[in-house]
C-alpha cells in the first residue's frame, strides 16, 4: 500500500515526476500491481506521457491529502476519474492532477475552486462546508440508514432538486461523485485496553475532534460527545497521547489518513455522513462546449459505480472495518478493534440526537437550508429518498442511475 511496498522511495517518485510530470506518473502507478520498481514505474510514466495528447482544456485537479501512499486504501475514485475523463474526450480536456495538499486541502479546496485556482476538487463534503454551507444539508444526524441509501440518493434524480442545484446555485459548484461511508468516532490508544464501546453511554463525556460541519457538531453536542476544533496536525499526537478521546471521522479516512497507528477503538455509530466527493467550478462547466460536458457527466457516472464496487470491498479487504478485522488489514495490523453497535443502540442514539425525536436543536439551520433550497424542507425530503430502498440492501446492489437524465 506504501511506497515502500511497491519497491520505491520518495525520491524515486519524485524524480521520476520531475521528469514526466506528478499526473502522469500517477496515473502510471494506479495502473501498476505488486513490487514496481524505480525504472519499470519510469517506462510506465513516459508511455503515459506519450499517450497524453496536448489538449484544449487543462483542467487542474486539487485533491486534498489524496496522494500516492493511499491510492489502495480509500477507493473515492480521483484518479480514476481524470484518466476516464482524459480517455473519453480524447484528450480534448487534459486533467493535472495535484494531490497531496499541493495546491489546497480539506478546508479550502471548495473556496479555490470558487476562485479558478483550481477547476476540480475532492475533500470531504463536511469539510467542505466551512466555506460553502449548503453542503450541510448532507448533516443532519441519521437522515441516511445505511451506506446504500446514501448511494441511492447520490444516484437518483430527485438529489438534483434538492442538493445537486442549490448547492451550484448557492456557491457555484458542480457536485460530481462521491465515496460513501457514515461516521463513526475513532477512539485513541488510551482506549485499546478498555471494553468495546457497545452503549451510547460508554462514550458520554469524551473529547473529541469535529471537522467543519456545523450541523456534525450539532448531533455530538445532542450525544454527549464535546466536540473541539482541533488542527489536524495536532488530532494524531492528541491520539496517541490521550489528550483526546477520538475524532468523528469514518474508517476509510481513519486508514488513508494514517491514523490507524493510534487508534484503539472504531466505533461504527453511523450518525452521520462521511463523503469525500469529487466537485468542480460550475462556471468552467457552464463555459465548455456540449459534448465535454457530456463527457464530464458520463466520467462522473463511471467513477460512481468504479467506486461504489471498489471502495466495498477496500473496507472490507483493505481497510478492516469488520468485527473482527480481517488478517492482512490495516484495522487488524495496528490492533484496532472494531466496535459494532446493536441496532437497538443505534437507534437510541438516534432518539437522541435526530430531527426526527429532536425536531428544535436542527430548527434554525433547517430553516435556513429550506430558503436556500427555494422553500423545500430538505430534511424531509431526502430522509424520504433514503429510505425508498429497504434498509437491508447490500451497497453494492444499489441500481446505479444518470442522476442527471429524469
Amino acid at each position: 500500500m506504501e511506497l515502500k511496498a511497491k519497491g520505491l522511495s520518495r525520491r524515486d517518485l519524485g524524480r521520476i515526476a520531475f521528469q514526466y510530470g506528478w499526473t502522469s506518473t500517477l496515473f502510471a502507478l494506479a495502473g501498476m500491481s505488486g513490487v514496481v520498481t524505480a525504472s519499470s514505474l519510469a517506462r510506465a510514466a513516459e508511455e503515459t506521457a506519450k499517450k497524453r495528447k496536448p489538449a484544449k482544456h487543462t483542467l487542474k485537479f486539487g485533491a486534498s491529502g489524496f496522494n500516492e501512499n493511499n491510492l489502495n486504501i480509500q477507493k473515492s475514485g480521483q484518479l480514476f476519474f481524470a484518466k476516464d475523463l482524459e480517455d473519453r474526450t480524447d484528450g480534448e480536456i487534459r486533467v493535472e492532477f495535484l494531490g497531496s495538499n499541493q495546491i489546497c486541502g480539506q478546508l479550502d479546496c471548495v473556496q479555490k475552486t470558487q476562485q479558478d485556482i483550481v477547476q476540480i476538487f475532492s475533500a470531504s463534503t463536511q469539510n467542505s462546508a466551512g466555506n460553502a454551507p449548503y453542503y450541510n444539508v448532507l448533516d443532519f444526524a441519521y437522515m441516511f440508514p445505511t451506506r446504500a441509501s446514501q448511494y441511492h440518493f447520490f444516484y437518483s434524480p430527485k438529489s438534483n432538486k434538492v442538493f445537486r442545484e442549490p448547492l451550484e446555485a448557492r456557491h457555484k459548484i458542480k457536485f460530481l461523485f462521491t465515496h460513501c461511508e457514515l461516521r463513526g468516532l475513532m477512539l485513541g490508544k488510551k482506549w485499546a485496553d478498555k471494553p468495546v464501546v457497545t452503549k451510547i453511554e460508554d462514550l458520554a463525556g469524551t473529547k473529541n475532534r469535529v471537522t467543519g460541519t456545523q450541523l456534525g457538531r450539532i448531533a455530538m453536542q445532542l450525544l454527549n460527545l464535546n466536540p473541539v476544533p482541533i488542527a489536524w496536525e495536532e488530532t494524531l499526537d492528541g491520539l496517541r497521547q490521550g489528550l483526546i478521546d477520538g475524532a468523528e471521522t469514518w474508517m476509510g479516512a481513519a486508514a488513508y489518513a494514517n491514523m490507524t497507528p493510534v487508534l484503539g477503538q472504531a466505533v461504527d455509530l453511523r450518525f452521520f455522513c462521511g463523503t469525500e466527493h469529487t466537485a468542480m467550478s460550475a462556471p468552467v462547466f457552464n463555459k465548455l462546449e456540449p459534448h465535454l460536458q457530456d463527457a464530464i457527466m458520463e466520467s462522473s457516472y463511471t467513477a460512481q459505480v468504479h467506486v461504489q464496487g471498489c471502495h466495498e470491498a477496500a473496507l472490507v479487504d483493505i481497510v478492516g472495518a469488520t468485527n473482527p478485522p480481517r488478517p492482512g488489514t490495516l484495522f487488524n495490523e495496528y490492533g484496532v478493534k472494531v466496535a459494532v453497535l446493536s441496532k437497538e443502540e443505534l437507534k437510541r442514539a438516534e432518539q437522541m440526537c435526530s430531527p426526527e425525536f429532536k425536531p428544535e436543536p436542527w430548527e434554525q439551520w433547517r430553516e435556513r437550508l429550506n430558503g436556500w433550497s427555494g422553500g423545500q424542507d430538505v430534511y424531509k425530503t431526502i430522509y424520504d429518498i433514503a429510505r425508498e430502498i429497504p434498509e437491508d440492501t447490500s451497497p453494492v446492489n444499489v441500481p446505479p442511475q444518470r442522476w442527471w437524465k429524469a
